[in-house]
């Protein structure tokens, strides 16, 4: 690939992620509800089950923020995948798929207005969170929280690009959602500690890449985790690199059909 062609592939990507940053700004409803259902959990079960839960690492409050933050980055991510069905509806994807650029830089566009998406609404719930009290270690360790949703969000964008190249309609691919979606964050570290769950609950969040995220997270924000942090970062990494691989191949095939 010569200068030219690489400079046509960065100005596709760029143009289709300034659509996707256009079109999360018009919808400001999304923005409100995005933030709202997560403060919702924070607040009131941060305090309810604060007053249940004893930590050794601190506050409830502060231990379910981390896990707040990564539900808000996830379900933002894998609703990135609903401007794929939008486009194949309304024969805008034909059209994008048809241009003389490769389909990887096609896809790559999209995942990058999905997760920069999500990184907004996870940065603004973070500060948020933090302007009604939850305790963080230094603003390093924010900015380091920030590169761990990118991470988290282009495996999730990646899942939801790969599961939408598939779905035909809007339903399905909500009921899809719900159905991967609750799962992961319950059999994840969001609301609980990982060594206070019975032997069966353990496997499922051991196995689940929400959990790593969220642990890198609160290492990040908190300066503990039940996982070290090499760990983590390593798992998301790989966990990220294969859901895109895997959402540009089925996008690339969406558009063969």
């Amino acid at each position: 690939m010569d200068l030219a062609e690489m400079k046509h592939c960065l100005n596709t990507v760029y143009t289709l992620w300034l659509r996707e940053m256009l079109r999360y700004k018009r919808s400001r409803s999304r923005i409100i509800g995005s933030l709202a259902t997560p403060l919702f959990f924070l607040i009131i079960m941060g305090s309810a089950l604060g007053s249940a839960m004893t930590l050794s690492s601190g506050r409830y409050i502060d231990y379910m923020a981390p896990g707040i933050i990564g539900m808000s980055v996830l379900f933002s991510s894998l609703m990135g995948g609903v401007s794929i069905i939008w486009d194949r509806e309304f024969g805008f994807l034909k059209e994008i798929l048809v241009a003389p650029v490769s389909r990887i830089f096609t896809a790559l566009g999209k995942a990058t207005g999905g997760v920069t998406a999500a990184m907004i609404q996870g940065t603004l719930l973070m500060f948020i969170s933090g302007y009604i009290g939850v305790n963080y270690i230094s603003i390093p360790g924010q900015l380091f929280c920030i590169l761990i949703m990118f991470i988290m969000g282009l495996g999730f964008i990646g899942m939801g690009m790969a599961l939408a190249s598939r779905i035909d309609s809007h339903e399905g691919f909500q009921m899809v959602m719900t159905f991967l979606t609750f799962p992961m964050l319950m059999a994840s570290t969001a609301f609980y500690p990982m060594d206070n769950l019975p032997s069966w609950l353990g496997v499922p969040v051991r196995l689940n890449p929400l959990t790593y995220g969220i642990e890198a997270m609160r290492w990040s924000l908190l300066g503990v985790s039940e996982v070290p942090i090499m760990t983590s970062l390593l798992v998301i990494t790989i966990f990220s690199s294969a859901m895109i691989i895997l959402g540009s191949w089925s996008f690339d095939r969406a558009g063969d059909k």
